[in-house]
């Protein structure tokens, strides 16, 4: 399947997930098992589906409604690491979709296009494997991105092969991230503040959500 063409599962989604004796039915009710997609690389090297970098990047190219069901799927999985179930009337209307249902519903588009992007994949009957971190965009995304958001990319993507290894950029924004809260600045300010230092998006949003939960007594790495 290509991933220039993310139509092309909804068809295939409404049928694995939606067969006759499913919970979850061709009306858009019911619920829908979601578990973590496990890929060690993509769970070592992604990005938080609710960090900058993929607001940024990766939203023009899913879309809104897709965007945001994987950041709450994503909060679904801080409070329940093994998966949950996802009522998807309610999922569609704390969205802002209504209840409308059907194969062709908005709400059931959105779930096709994380399946045609494989940021989601079919894991039998009613069941749904998520991925918990989004992997950088591809060459062909970077190329559908608007011109001054490919331009971003690129340079964010230069600034961090300059800082050296994972582990020492990570480092080294928890710090600044942890001094900036010292300092009384709120968690948006502290992460708007690290994009402007030119540290990743990822990077950025990693470093702020460390530093909020770190006792005070513990000190940066």
């Amino acid at each position: 399947m290509s991933l220039s063409e993310p139509a092309t599962a909804l068809c295939v989604f409404d049928a694995a997930v939606h067969p006759p004796s499913a919970a979850a039915g061709d009306d858009g009710h019911g619920t829908l098992l979601v578990a973590p997609w496990s890929d060690p690389v993509i769970d070592t090297l992604g990005h938080d589906p609710r960090s900058t970098y993929v607001e940024q990047f990766w939203l023009p190219i899913l879309g809104p409604t897709a965007t945001w069901l994987l950041r709450r799927m994503a909060a679904g999985f801080d409070t329940a690491p093994e998966g949950f179930e996802l009522d998807l009337a309610d999922t569609a209307r704390a969205l802002g979709l209504g209840a409308r249902g059907g194969r062709h519903s908005p709400f059931q588009r959105a779930l096709g296009r994380c399946i045609s992007f494989r940021l989601a994949r079919r894991e039998g009957q009613g069941a749904l494997g998520v991925r918990r971190r989004i992997p950088p965009l591809t060459r062909r995304h970077l190329d559908r991105l608007p011109p001054s958001l490919g331009k971003l990319h690129g340079e964010w993507s230069v600034v961090c092969d300059r800082t050296g290894s994972v582990d020492d950029a990570r480092n080294r924004a928890r710090r600044l991230a942890l001094r900036l809260l010292d300092v009384g600045i709120d968690r948006s300010a502290v992460e708007i503040q690290l994009l402007r230092w030119h540290v990743h998006p990822s990077v950025a949003y990693d470093a702020t959500t460390w530093a909020l939960a770190l006792p005070s007594t513990l000190e940066a790495p």
